[in-house]
């Protein structure tokens, strides 16, 4: 097994409860973390015997792209696709964060994180 990473993902999106948040936007930080068996790849050195983060990325984008109310159905819909679209994710983490969440006070971000196993 082995384990990718795709960190600090920075994208612009408008998520929120809030009338102003989903018109305003803001800006939001995700990471991605995956399982999968790179013993293959690490042996044939073919993109295609392992997980391409170009891809993780583009379903980040994607599903962020897609306005809702909460980061949790957010992280959910971007873990659902992780699964569908690559057969060799055994398990899956994914961190939403807003950045200065509109709450009151000083706070730097909130984050979502959420992690998912394939089911058998």
């Amino acid at each position: 097994m082995g384990i990718i990473k795709v960190e600090n993902i920075r994208v612009f999106a408008n998520h929120g409860c809030l009338k102003e948040e989903t018109a305003i936007g803001s800006d939001y930080k995700v990471d991605i973390e995956v399982k999968a068996n790179l013993q293959t790849s690490a042996v044939s050195d073919e993109l295609s015997d392992t997980v391409d983060y170009v891809l993780l990325n583009k379903i980040v984008r994607e599903e962020m792209a897609k306005p809702s109310k909460l980061l949790e159905t957010v992280a959910k819909r971007i873990l659902n696709r992780v699964f569908i679209e690559e057969a060799l994710i055994t398990k899956a983490t994914v961190a939403v964060s807003k950045i200065n969440p509109p709450i009151g006070g000083d706070v730097e971000m909130v984050t979502i994180k959420m992690t998912q196993k394939r089911k058998k």
